[in-house]
């Protein structure tokens, strides 16, 4: 049976209306008030009721006009950011506009330009809207809070639209992306399963290395990167999958960086939210990376089994925990940056400047200028801001951040929006960036080209088992370690 949209007198992003949204709409049909009868073409159906999907309300409030609200993240009213929905049942040169009424932000990129994302079932390649659609302003209808609003035209009658906040990347993708790479059986590419997270989704460790260097004994040089801490931040996927393909491919300068680094990363950390489309929360509503400083095994599992292994690696004579790098993405700023860590030795101070300036002259989005190093109190239980204050002068934390939108090359002043590719470029960077930190340039010019091989027998064990009790009682000392020191706008066919 159909259901019917009712407006409310007074919808917003108030508190009261937002208790009301309990989750997705599900195939949910807006009819016309007064109407009877089976819904007509036109009389559009919304559903967000698929893996990262997002739309907790949808309001008539003309034949052309709709207020769509977004669910609040699961357990947590407090964030409101991420949409997706699909559009179906539609008429062809339908002009409508929708109204996003309840973000939790009043910031945002609207302002400068960004613009949602939209594909149907015959153009499946994701697209921007046109800027010039987008509206983003104070509503006095809706208690003089932030909306956002666009207008689109429907075009062919029996697509379903799907439109988004940024392009999405799903659990399942990424599973499949990290099948397909197991399937190519390379010797300096293992997968583990390091957890599971509260509804049982995988929380999934990477090592890239040189097999010579997780044998018995040896020393290890480690570089440890985590992505989609918070689940709305979907870039973060993009750049992690660019620096994975980067360092498993054959490219000289990737074969160089496995034989000096190992390579540990833990693609995404908040499986379920991903899942569930939340924007920053777990499932149980909790800001993962608000709670490094000790996270529960049966709340945050994936941070505590993260956090285990890293403080074990820490404690480990024979490996060096280099770099600490969290990908995430930011709603309000251009370019991709990195947040560090303030010391009270100049020296590692200055020292921990050099990775994000190399990176800027490896990556045309990439803004120094805009990096920056902080001890805000807010961010103490971040990955960051914990591990800076844990581990030694050798190590070096980062938040790394790239816009949702769009990268502004030096120079000009005109806004470059990011596409996928874009993203994962970024990724490579850097991934490359490593080989300049490292002064090993020279090395690749002695790399040859052989054909890769293929791994005969079982990966060695783990070397780092998850420990039992909470890593958070291991002591910070250790002992003496050896110190180491163009993209075009999609075209609009819509």
């Amino acid at each position: 049976m159909a259901e019917r949209s009712q407006t409310a007198p007074e919808a917003g992003n108030d508190m009261g209306n937002d208790e009301a949204i309990g989750g997705n709409v599900s195939k949910y049909i807006v009819l016309p008030t007064g109407y009877c009868g089976q819904p007509k073409k036109g009389h559009l159906i919304f559903d967000a009721c698929f893996e990262s999907g997002n739309l907790g309300r949808v309001d008539q409030v003309s034949e052309f006009e709709y207020d769509l609200f977004i669910r609040p993240d699961t357990c947590n009213p407090r964030f409101r950011v991420w949409f997706n929905f699909t559009v179906e049942n539609v008429k062809e040169s339908q002009r409508v506009i929708f109204n996003i009424v309840n973000f939790s932000k009043t910031k945002s990129l609207y302002r400068d330009g960004m613009a949602p994302m939209v594909k149907s079932t015959s153009r499946p390649k994701w697209q921007r809207l046109p800027p010039k659609n987008v509206y983003y302003y104070r509503c006095p209808d809706h208690r003089k809070n932030y909306v956002m609003s666009f207008a689109f035209c429907f075009d062919r009658e029996e697509d379903i639209y799907q439109f988004a906040y940024c392009y999405p990347y799903t659990y399942t993708r990424f599973q499949h992306y990290l099948d397909s790479l197991q399937k190519r059986n390379m010797d300096y590419f293992f997968r583990e399963q390091l957890g599971q997270s509260v509804q049982q989704r995988q929380l999934d460790l990477l090592t890239i290395t040189s097999p010579d260097n997780l044998r018995e004994g040896a020393e290890q040089k480690v570089v440890f990167i985590t992505g989609r801490v918070h689940p709305g931040e979907t870039p973060s996927s993009f750049v992690c999958q660019g620096i994975i393909d980067f360092l498993v491919s054959q490219h000289p300068v990737a074969r160089v960086l496995r034989e000096h680094l190992v390579f540990k990363i833990a693609p995404m950390l908040n499986p379920d939210g991903v899942y569930l489309g939340n924007y920053r929360c777990s499932l149980m509503g909790f800001d993962l990376n608000r709670h490094w400083l000790d996270p529960s095994p049966w709340a945050h599992p994936t941070l505590h089994g993260v956090k285990q292994l890293i403080v074990q690696m820490y404690n480990d004579p024979k490996t060096s925990l280099e770099f600490y790098i969290d990908i995430h993405a930011h709603s309000t700023m251009m370019n991709g940056f990195m947040y560090g860590n303030i010391f009270e030795d100049e020296e590692r101070f200055q020292r921990q400047a050099i990775f994000p300036k190399l990176l800027c002259q490896n990556a045309e989005d990439f803004s120094y200028s805009s990096t920056s190093f902080n001890r805000d109190a807010v961010k103490a239980g971040t990955g960051r801001r914990f591990l800076g204050g844990l581990l030694d002068h050798t190590s070096y934390c980062y938040t790394l951040e790239v816009s949702f939108y769009s990268y502004i090359i030096g120079g000009t002043t005109a806004a470059v929006p990011y596409t996928e590719e874009a993203y994962m470029k970024l990724g490579r960077n850097v991934a490359r960036t490593f080989l300049d930190y490292y002064r090993l340039n020279p090395m690749v010019e002695k790399v040859a080209i052989p054909m890769p091989r293929l791994r005969k027998e079982k990966p060695p064990p783990y070397k780092y088992p998850l420990l039992r009790g909470s890593a958070s009682n291991y002591p910070n000392g250790k002992g003496d370690k050896k110190s180491s020191v163009n993209h075009r706008d999609p075209s609009n066919s819509f």
